[in-house]
């Protein structure tokens, strides 16, 4: 199966820094699976995710959503209609004083007929659980439900892919929940491309992929479990790894599971 985004040799720097940010990042990813990218501040993550829809412009290299190649301007809108972006902050993102209202704005602006605005408002908020407050103020929403308020917004667009740019990093524990649950069920019950950036490592567990980016590159890649399993790498990195990952580490057992069952099996078979 073709990958729905390609990334071929990117390098991108900012027109004021002269810091490379992106250093020959090549990266593939298959349509309808759920990738999250994890590293810590400054790592490129957010910067990898803006490239996705053309946000940000490799320096040199190339981007290509299906086979449309981000520079290309007549191809904008295409595929920022193939690729819809979620940010750190839903108050940034909410432009209305009506829920519903907030939802329909950008397909308004695509010249999509009210009719189908309607429906795809409707079945938006319907996949993200917040229809029955489609009446509501979005100032009066929590957190977590600005913020699925804000993946409506992006999903009544009819996106192929939904990047997430830390999408949780202003929310309690409650709404992160919220918001990676929304997500996971897209991608396993709708078939959508999820891409989630973050520095939790907890909210990366259940995706099928995980790529773990440092000072601009790609330093480890595989599922969960396999990245996880580098508990070394992942510590050089100052990032975390699950409490059952690092337990079976310690003890020298393979740290292929995850989950906390599989876990105590090993550990149980191991004190036979």
């Amino acid at each position: 199966m073709d990958p729905i985004i390609r990334f071929e040799n990117v390098h991108f720097t900012y027109p004021e820094g002269e810091r490379e940010i992106l250093c020959g990042v090549d990266l593939s990813i298959a349509p309808g699976s759920f990738v999250a990218v994890l590293g810590h501040n400054g790592s490129g993550k957010s910067t990898l995710a803006k490239h996705m829809n053309a946000i940000l412009l490799p320096s040199s290299g190339k981007v290509f959503v299906r086979e449309l190649d981000t520079a290309d301007e007549t191809k904008l809108l295409d595929i920022r209609r193939r690729v819809g972006m979620v940010f750190q902050n839903p108050d940034n993102q909410i432009v209305a004083n009506v829920v519903e209202d907030d939802v329909a704005f950008a397909p308004e602006n695509l010249g999509v007929p009210s009719e189908e605005i309607r429906q795809r408002v409707d079945a938006a908020l319907r996949q993200v659980g917040m229809y029955e407050f489609r009446m509501h103020a979005p100032h009066l929403l929590s957190g977590g439900q600005k913020q699925r308020v804000a993946i409506a917004g992006v999903l009544a667009m009819e996106p192929e892919v939904l990047v997430l740019d830390e999408p949780t990093a202003m929310l309690d524990p409650q709404g992160r929940l919220e918001v990676i649950q929304t997500v996971t069920r897209l991608c396993r019950e709708k078939g959508m491309t999820v891409v989630l950036i973050t520095h939790h490592m907890e909210e990366c567990i259940g995706a099928d992929r995980l790529v773990v980016m440092s000072n601009g590159a790609i330093v480890a890649d595989g599922s969960p479990a396999e990245v996880f399993s580098q508990v070394e790498l992942m510590e050089r990195e100052g990032l975390d790894v699950p409490e059952t990952t690092r337990v079976l580490h310690e003890l020298g057992l393979p740290t292929e599971t995850l989950d906390t069952e599989s876990c105590a099996a090993l550990i149980a078979e191991k004190l036979r």
